[in-house]
């Protein structure tokens, strides 16, 4: 169907996509497209396909010359536009493909997510997009069961982290806690040791972490890193060794890191 007008009614879901404060507002409980999202590009339109994820339309480059992802079901309305009219509304100038509206799921419960998890990241105050699509995606990669994220995390299906965490997200269990240190009581009830990540040089070094049947390890924003209630509340707080004169990684390459070594204790 083409689309010749920015104003077009039909695309108001992708009005301003690269304003995140507008987005959050939004796509939140209570806002105007509450329950949808936008996924970006081939590959994650396709991945949010496969994960059960219902399309409701899509908008694409009317000059595009590849064929449409397989996946995609052919009730939905495909919306066609120039380069111009589409950065017009979504303020974008690079959209690599497509972008594609969805219905949201219900989100799972923790109890849900963790009941037969042993190694769960806990994302605590990380309201970067890119971050969250980061840790989803290295959580996925390196076998973590589950992703926990408080209150102030940013939204895993937002456009920006589901597209850095290359779809993954649409497929990956997570779920929302309470306010952390309050928040990791369902995790320890059910038996998690709860591991907080510091560049503190008297934490230990993170693959001297004893061996646990079932491990929740806690991962702060860029900065000030997990909050002090959080800290006081862990029963281990583990470091990353850096050399030379870095005192610490951001928090998606400490997340890969951490992950990873996470994975390794049996």
């Amino acid at each position: 169907m083409p689309v010749e007008q920015p104003d077009d009614a039909r695309l108001n879901v992708y009005l301003g996509l690269r304003d995140h404060a507008l987005r959050q507002q939004r796509e939140s409980p209570g806002g105007d497209i509450s329950g949808l999202f936008i996924a970006e590009g081939d590959i994650v339109v396709e991945r949010a396909i496969r994960a059960g994820y219902r399309m409701l339309h899509c908008l694409v480059d009317a000059q595009r010359e590849q064929p449409l992802p397989e996946a995609i079901p052919t009730d939905p309305p495909v919306y066609a536009a120039g380069v111009r009219v589409i950065e017009r509304i979504t303020g974008m100038g690079v959209h690599r493909g497509m972008l594609a509206c969805f219905e949201r799921k219900p989100l799972r419960t923790l109890e849900d997510v963790i009941a037969t998890a042993r190694r769960v990241v806990v994302a605590e105050g990380v309201n970067n997009p890119t971050n969250v699509g980061v840790i989803v995606r290295s959580a996925a990669a390196l076998g973590v069961d589950a992703l926990l994220l408080d209150p102030q995390c940013a939204d895993p299906l937002y456009r920006r982290a589901s597209r850095v965490a290359m779809g993954e997200v649409y497929r990956f269990p997570y779920a929302r806690t309470a306010p952390l240190p309050d928040g990791l009581a369902p995790l320890r009830d059910a038996g998690f040791v709860i591991v907080a990540l510091t560049p503190a040089p008297d934490a230990i070094d993170i693959a001297d972490i004893a061996p646990h049947d079932r491990i929740a390890l806690v991962l702060g924003a860029e900065g000030h890193g997990i909050k002090e209630p959080t800290m006081a509340a862990a029963d281990v707080r583990a470091r990353i060794p850096m050399h030379t004169e870095v005192d610490s990684l951001n928090v998606g390459s400490a997340a890969a890191v951490a992950c990873y070594a996470l994975m390794r204790i049996r």
